[in-house]
C-alpha cells in the first residue's frame, strides 16, 4: 500500500476536519448539557452535509452517493470522529447493507436514504443476545403469506430519527452437530408500521444525546416485500455490515485520540509547575510519547485494513484486529491524557472527562474486543487444523 495520501484524500480529510470544527464543536457544550439535538440543528448539519456533497459518501454513485472507497471513506469517519457522535450522526452515512435492496425497495429505502430524504435505523442487538446474534429470540414466522414478528431489540442508535428500521430476526432454526442454530432473515419496518414501538432505552455515560431505543414487536405483520435480502440470508447480509462498521469504530477511536491528544499536548507544553512545563518532566513527556506512538500505530492498521478491502484482499483478522486496538487504544490515551490534565481532567471545564467516558463503550458495540480476539485467533489457528 501506498503510505501517503493523494491529493485527493488530503482534500477529503481537511475538508471533513473543517466541517467538524466548525459545524460540530461549537454545539457540543450544549448536546453535552442537555443530552439532546435540537431538531434544528441536526437539520441544519445535515443540510450542509448534503450541501458539500459528502451525505451518503459510503454509497456508489450509481445511487447517488458520492463513491468513495473503503479508505477514503475510512478518512472521512476517521475525521468525523474528534465530534461528537450525536452531532455526527447528522453527516449522513446510511447503513450499506441497503445496497441489498432490490425491485420497489430501491425507491423506498435506498434512493431515499441516498438522497437523505429517509434516514435509518439498524436493529440486531436484544437483552439476551447480544455477541450471541445466532441467540437472538425476536422471530418472525410465516401466516396467510406474511410474516408476524414477536420480541425485541434494544441498544438500538438513531431510533429516534429514523423514518425506518434495518431489522434482524430468527426465522427458523436448524439442527446441527453443535446445538440449534437460527436462521436470520433482514427486514425493512417502517416507524408506525402497526405492533412495531419504537421508545426511548438507557441512559448511557457515553455519547451523550447519541440516544439507544428499544424496538417491540407486538404480532407485527409483514409482507414478503419488506425482506432484505433472502429469506433466512440474513446473516451475510450481516457479516458483509459488521466489516464497515467495525472499520468505523477503528476510525472513530483514531480520531477521537488525535483530538484529545492534541489538548494534552498543548496543556503539557503550557502547564507550569516547579517554575517549567510540565512536558519538561519525564513522567509527562513519556506518556505524550506513549500516546502518539499508539495513535500512529491503530491509524495504520486501520487503514491498512480499509486498504486490504479496496484490493478484495481478505481482510477479517485486519479489521478485526483494527477494531481492538484501536478502541483499546483510545482507552489508554483518553485516561493518559487526563493523567497529564491533573484534577481539571475530571472538570467539565475541559472535554477530557467527556472523551474518558465516551472511549468505554468503544470495546463493547460492534462486537466487543474478546470477540475480536476470538475472530483473530480463529483465523490464525483454523489454517493449522485446531
Amino acid at each position: 500500500m501506498e503510505f501517503g495520501l493523494s491529493d485527493e484524500q488530503e482534500m477529503i480529510v481537511s475538508t471533513v476536519r473543517a466541517f467538524v470544527e466548525n459545524e460540530i464543536y461549537p454545539h457540543e457544550a450544549e448536546v453535552e448539557r442537555t443530552g439532546q439535538v435540537p431538531l434544528e440543528i441536526g437539520q441544519s448539519i445535515k443540510q450542509k452535509c448534503l450541501d458539500l456533497g459528502f451525505y451518503a459518501c459510503n454509497f456508489p454513485t450509481g445511487v447517488g452517493g458520492a463513491g468513495l472507497c473503503h479508505l477514503d471513506f475510512t478518512l472521512v469517519e476517521r475525521e468525523l470522529g474528534r465530534g461528537s457522535m450525536a452531532l455526527t450522526h447528522f453527516f449522513g452515512r446510511p447503513q450499506n447493507i441497503l445496497m441489498a435492496c432490490a425491485g420497489e425497495q430501491r425507491e423506498r429505502y435506498l434512493l431515499p436514504a441516498v438522497r437523505g430524504e429517509r434516514m435509518d435505523a439498524l436493529a440486531m442487538t436484544e437483552p439476551d443476545a447480544g455477541s450471541d446474534v445466532r441467540g437472538m429470540k425476536c422471530q418472525a414466522v410465516r401466516q396467510n403469506g406474511d410474516w408476524i414478528v414477536n420480541g425485541s431489540k434494544h441498544f438500538i442508535s438513531g431510533a429516534e430519527h429514523a423514518d425506518f428500521f434495518i431489522v434482524f430476526v430468527a426465522t427458523g432454526v436448524d439442527e446441527t452437530a453443535r446445538g440449534p442454530k437460527r436462521r436470520i432473515t433482514s427486514f425493512l419496518v417502517d416507524r408506525g408500521t402497526p405492533g412495531f414501538d419504537v421508545r426511548e432505552g438507557y441512559n448511557s455515560v457515553s455519547h451523550r444525546g447519541y440516544k439507544n431505543y428499544i424496538l417491540t414487536f407486538d404480532d407485527c405483520r409483514l409482507p414478503d416485500s419488506q425482506v432484505l435480502g433472502k429469506v433466512d440470508g440474513g446473516f451475510d447480509v450481516m457479516n458483509e455490515w459488521l466489516y464497515a462498521t467495525r472499520i468505523s469504530v477503528a476510525a472513530f477511536s483514531v480520531g477521537r485520540a488525535r483530538r484529545c491528544f492534541d489538548l494534552a499536548l498543548a496543556y503539557a507544553a503550557e502547564r507550569e509547575q516547579f517554575g517549567q512545563p510540565i512536558g519538561k518532566f519525564q513522567g509527562v513527556s513519556f506518556q505524550i510519547a506513549d500516546m502518539i506512538t499508539e495513535i500512529d500505530a491503530a491509524d495504520w492498521l486501520t487503514l491498512a485494513a480499509a486498504w486490504r478491502l479496496d484490493q478484495s484482499l481478505p481482510a477479517n483478522r485486519e479489521i478485526a484486529s483494527a477494531k481492538l486496538y484501536a478502541s483499546e487504544m483510545l482507552g489508554r490515551v483518553t485516561d493518559a491524557s487526563l493523567q497529564v490534565f491533573g484534577g481539571m481532567g475530571l472538570m467539565d471545564d475541559f472535554p477530557i472527562e467527556r472523551f474518558w467516558r465516551d472511549a468505554r463503550v468503544e470495546r463493547i458495540w460492534d462486537g466487543t474486543s474478546e470477540i475480536q480476539r476470538h475472530i483473530i485467533s480463529r483465523d490464525l489457528l483454523r489454517p493449522l487444523g485446531a
